[in-house]
C-alpha cells in the first residue's frame, strides 16, 4: 500500500537534525511561480521579502524547522551558461538564505562523475526521501515516499558530494 506525501510543513516540522534537498532540472513549470517568473521576465524585477504573501509560508517554515537546530542546506546542480529560470531562481535565493537555508550551486559539468538518483528530493534526517517527480515540461506531479534505506544512502552520498563541491550562493557567479 503507498504511503501518503506528507506536505512540506509536515515533513519539515518531523525533521530532527537535517533536511536537505537536491534540484537538478534547469527549468521548474511549477504553477504557484507562473506569475512571479512572467513578472520577472516582463522587468527583472524578483520578490524578494521575506515577509510576502509568497515568500512568508516557506520562511516560517524554515525558520521554526532552523529554531529547533535543524540544518536546512539545498543543493542545485545547473548547467552552464545557466537558463533564465536559473537566473530568476538566484535573484530569489536570497530568501531562502534569509530563512535559515544553506545553499550551494554546482555546475552540471562538474557532476559528471557523481552518481544521482533520478529525481528531485528532500532527505530528511538520513532516512526519510520524499521524491519531488515533475512532468515533462517541468510542472509539478504527484511526490512519493520512500524510507528505502538503499535510495536514502544514495541521497545522502549525492547530496554529500554535490555540497561538497559546490559554490556558496554568495560566490556562486551566474554565467
Amino acid at each position: 500500500m503507498p504511503q501518503s506525501v506528507p506536505s512540506f510543513a509536515e515533513l519539515l516540522d518531523g525533521a530532527r537534525e537535517s533536511a536537505l534537498h537536491l534540484e537538478m532540472r534547469d527549468a521548474y513549470g511549477v504553477a504557484g511561480e507562473a506569475e512571479a517568473l512572467a513578472r520577472w521576465r516582463k522587468t527583472g524585477e524578483v520578490d524578494t521579502d521575506p515577509a510576502s504573501s509568497y515568500w512568508r509560508p516557506w520562511v516560517e517554515l524554515v525558520r521554526r524547522t532552523v529554531a529547533r537546530g535543524v540544518v536546512v542546506r539545498r543543493a542545485r546542480i545547473v548547467s552552464e551558461p545557466v537558463s533564465d529560470y536559473v537566473r530568476y531562481e538566484h535573484a530569489g535565493t536570497v530568501v531562502n538564505l534569509a530563512a535559515g537555508e544553506q545553499v550551494r550551486w554546482l555546475p552540471r559539468r562538474q557532476a559528471s562523475d557523481i552518481a544521482l538518483p533520478g529525481n528531485d528530493f528532500w532527505l530528511v534526517d538520513g532516512r526519510l526521501i520524499r521524491w519531488n517527480h515533475f512532468t515533462g515540461d517541468g510542472a509539478s506531479a504527484p511526490g512519493e515516499i520512500s524510507q528505502d534505506p538503499a535510495a536514502a544512502r544514495l541521497c545522502a552520498d549525492a547530496f554529500n558530494s554535490v555540497w561538497a563541491r559546490g559554490i556558496p550562493h554568495d560566490e556562486y557567479k551566474i554565467c
